[in-house]
Formats: structure tokens, sequence, C-alpha cells
């Protein structure tokens, strides 16, 4: 069962944060809620002890600083920085938080450039037919939670939980 949930609560909580910043340009908190709860009900079962449950929470602690300050700022949305905060405490403070986090930056530089592009080019989008989200060609944000996802897509194989499950399973 301890595999089970760490093979899929966190692609999937990702992915319905992505598809929903996508079509609503929101991520609902309770997705974050059940990242960040379901963590510290699989970490004992996963076999990580006090003290690497602590590192996650640092990770954690540490990426939610960042994105305070980039929120206050008005640089990050609310809902992107409490899920980039949930996805980090499932990768610790290891290597894996630093490849989830860049993989984050080079998906989120290649949204942002995808969703300028689509803008410059709205009339001929709506003209043509193709289903785009009306949201995504007029709101002034860009769906962050799409990198977000991707990035913890990515990053996740190198993940402590997911060494552990691939370690019970090899």
């Amino acid at each position: 069962m301890t595999i089970a949930c760490i093979l899929v609560i966190l692609p999937f909580c990702l992915a319905l944060a992505a598809f929903s910043d996508l079509l609503t340009m929101t991520i609902p908190n309770r997705v974050s809620a059940i990242l960040l709860g379901a963590f510290f009900l699989v970490a004992p079962f996963a076999g990580l002890d006090l003290g690497q449950i602590g590192f996650h929470m640092a990770a954690a602690v540490l990426v939610f600083a960042v994105c305070f300050c980039l929120f206050a700022v008005n640089i990050m949305g609310g809902g992107d920085a409490k899920l980039l905060t949930a996805g980090a405490i499932w990768f610790g403070l290891d290597a894996s938080l630093v490849a989830f986090l860049a993989y984050v930056s080079i998906f989120g530089g290649l949204l942002t450039i995808a969703v300028l592009l689509l803008r410059r080019q709205e009339n001929a989008i709506l003209a043509s037919g193709i289903p785009v989200p009306q949201l995504l060609l007029t709101a002034k944000k860009i769906p962050y939670g799409i990198a977000i996802a991707l990035g913890g897509f990515a990053a996740y194989p190198s993940s402590p939980l997911m060494e552990a499950v691939f370690a019970q399973l090899g």
C-alpha cells in the first residue's frame, strides 16, 4: 500500500493542479493540503526516520520562504507557491530538490514563451477553431502549475521516496 501511495499521490496531485491551472488559472488549496498530509502519513511507512522527515520539512520551509517573498512582490501566485512548497516536501533537502526546482524553472520558461506566443496569435487561434482555454489567451497570468507538475514528473524518480520504492521492488 505504501508503494502505491508513493507512486500515485504526488503525480496525481501534480496532474490535477496542472489541469486546474490550465483551465481555471487557479490551483485548489486541497491539492497542496493533500500533498502535505499524505507525505506525513506515507513517510514513516516508507522507512524515513525523524531526521530524514526533518530534512524534508526543511526543504519545504526553505522553498516556502523563497516563494513567500516572490508572492509578496507579486512575481508568483499563491497557488503556485503552495504547490511548489507541498511538492518540495516530497523531495527533501538533497539533489532531487535541486533537480525539481531546475526542471520547474526550465519548463516554466518554455511555458511562458509558449503562452506569450499563443497570446500574440490569439485572433488566428480563435478563427481556426483550435480548442484553447479562453483564460489562457485573456488572463495576464501564466499557469505555472503546469511547469511545477512537469518539473515534478521529471525529478520524482530521483527523490528519496522513489529510491526507497525502487529498492523495495528491485
